[in-house]
């Protein structure tokens, strides 16, 4: 038998091919053919002198190729040669299905061959990653403006304290001196009487939703969310099993109706009454105390997402719903990501104390935490001051930019019949038109001219009301107060593209 053909390969291979190591090509070879089922179970091979002969190989390189995949079990030596083990090959003749396979099964095999993922992972949408310093990009905080000589320190004096544990896995809740740090903070910022025992510490918004999904109801469970909403959240409910329900929105906040509760009665319900996303409304205080109650009589849990509440424009800012009556069912999310830099990946959660016991023991166990340094750090930073001296000059800085913005979105778009709503909190506005063109289609339009702006139709779960409602959801975090009028200039341009 001709063995040459063992070290010729297809010319698309030839560039990788050319890189790798003769043995390591040879055992490549020789385990695909085996796994293709080109060689056959019980097949002899040549002896190693006389293989590394016909191929023009070192014998030391077909005996290391020989070697491995002995050990692999893909071939079995004995005292009279080396010869191929049985091993199924990678493509098995077609049987009937099992009965136990679900009847879908086969038509939802994609075609690579793969099996399906499952049907949570299936009705999600993807969404598109932004670039991180682009003009209106959401979800940026000013990373240039981040006092990185203060937080340096605070990291400085972490590591000269540290200990073997914090750099292992952190304690389910969070490391101590941060929970308590961050229970001192939410009662100075926000008058929530917090003990340091119900703050839980997560890696970031998205774990805490996460783990709120998978504690606070079981598959199957109705979660009601915000049309339009945060599609990470919703992303989050699913993947936990959840059935979702869209609640509309309007001046308000959350605005569900008789029906909403008798018909699609939660388990869940998530919302974010400082500043909603996108729509940037803030919840009245009688929505508030009214989405309460009804949580309680409906035996509904609420999740209090206050993810950019520290922006405030003015005036004074609403209670939470946490604080806002006793034995309240809420818990109550915050995140670092938009006041210092989202690649922290530190946020918390504040929970009743009769269930903060469950909640760090499910985060030990479900999320293995981490960051024990960056934790302590973080305690360090908020304890001497220095977070609430940056969040003091950064409000002042992004209450002009949000002022810049808001001028120049309604001089260009306003004659178009266009308003802008959002200003009261936060780090985006949102641009709203009943004639005009296409959400989608002037997004595209306004990256071409080096402009993000995320279409308001991407946030909605069902269709939004009033129907032809279109917008765009425009971040001003990390764009420069002087570049706010030229990009709102592009925006324009696109808009007369498209229109």
């Amino acid at each position: 038998m001709d063995w040459r053909w063992l070290l010729t390969v297809p010319a698309t291979e030839a560039e990788a091919v050319a890189r790798l190591p003769r043995q390591r090509l040879l055992y490549a070879r020789l385990r695909a053919a085996v796994l293709a089922g080109r060689l056959v179970a019980g097949t002899r091979l040549p002896a190693s002198r006389e293989l590394a002969t016909e191929l023009g190989l070192a014998r030391n390189t077909v005996l290391w190729a020989y070697g491995q995949l002995t050990a692999e079990g893909v071939l079995r030596a004995t005292r009279h040669g080396t010869w191929i083990a049985p091993v199924a090959p990678t493509t098995p003749a077609v049987t009937a299905p099992s009965p136990r396979r679900r009847p879908d099964a086969a038509a939802a095999t994609p075609p690579d061959g793969l099996p399906p993922l499952s049907r949570r992972a299936q009705t999600l949408r993807g969404e598109e990653v932004e670039p991180a310093l682009m003009p209106f990009a959401l979800g940026m905080p000013d990373v240039a403006d981040f006092p990185a000589r203060a937080w340096r320190a605070s990291l400085d004096r972490a590591w000269r304290q540290a200990s073997a544990r914090q750099l292992g896995y952190s304690p389910g809740g969070g490391e101590p001196v941060l929970r308590q740090a961050l229970a001192g903070y939410l009662g100075a910022s926000r008058g929530l009487p917090v003990r340091a025992e119900q703050v839980i510490v997560t890696a970031g918004t998205q774990a805490g939703l996460d783990l709120c999904a998978r504690l606070l109801a079981d598959a199957g469970d109705t979660a009601w969310v915000e049309n339009p909403g945060y599609p990470a959240a919703r992303a989050a409910l699913a993947l936990a099993g959840l059935q979702l329900h869209g609640v509309p929105v309007d001046g308000e906040g959350l605005a569900p109706t008789a029906a909403d509760w008798a018909r699609h009665r939660p388990r869940l319900v998530v919302v974010t009454p400082s500043h909603q996303f996108p729509t940037g409304a803030v919840m009245s205080l009688p929505r508030r105390l009214a989405l309460i109650e009804q949580a309680r009589t409906h035996g509904a849990w609420i999740l209090e997402d206050d993810y950019d509440s520290e922006f405030r424009r003015g005036g004074a800012l609403l209670p939470a719903l946490l604080g806002l009556r006793e034995q309240a069912p809420v818990i109550y999310a915050g995140t670092f990501s938009k006041t210092l830099f989202p690649g922290l990946r530190l946020g918390y959660l504040v929970v009743p104390p009769e269930r903060a016991a469950a909640f760090a023991a499910a985060a030990a166990q479900a999320l293995r935490p981490g960051q024990g340094i960056e934790q302590v750090a973080l305690a360090d930073f908020i304890v001497r001051g220095a977070y609430t001296t940056h969040l003091r000059r950064m409000r002042r800085r992004y209450a002009l930019r949000r002022e810049t913005l808001r001028a120049c979105l309604l001089q260009s778009f306003g004659p178009h019949g266009a308003v802008v709503t959002g200003g009261e909190a936060g780090l985006h506005l949102t641009l709203w038109w009943r004639q005009g063109p296409a959400d989608v289609a002037l997004a595209q339009a306004a990256l071409a001219q080096g402009v993000m702006a995320r279409p308001l139709s991407r946030y909605a779960l069902a269709p939004l009301h009033p129907p032809g409602v279109q917008g765009l959801v425009l971040g001003f975090g990390c764009a420069p107060q002087a570049r706010i009028a030229c990009a709102v200039e592009r925006l324009l341009q696109a808009w007369q593209q498209v229109a």
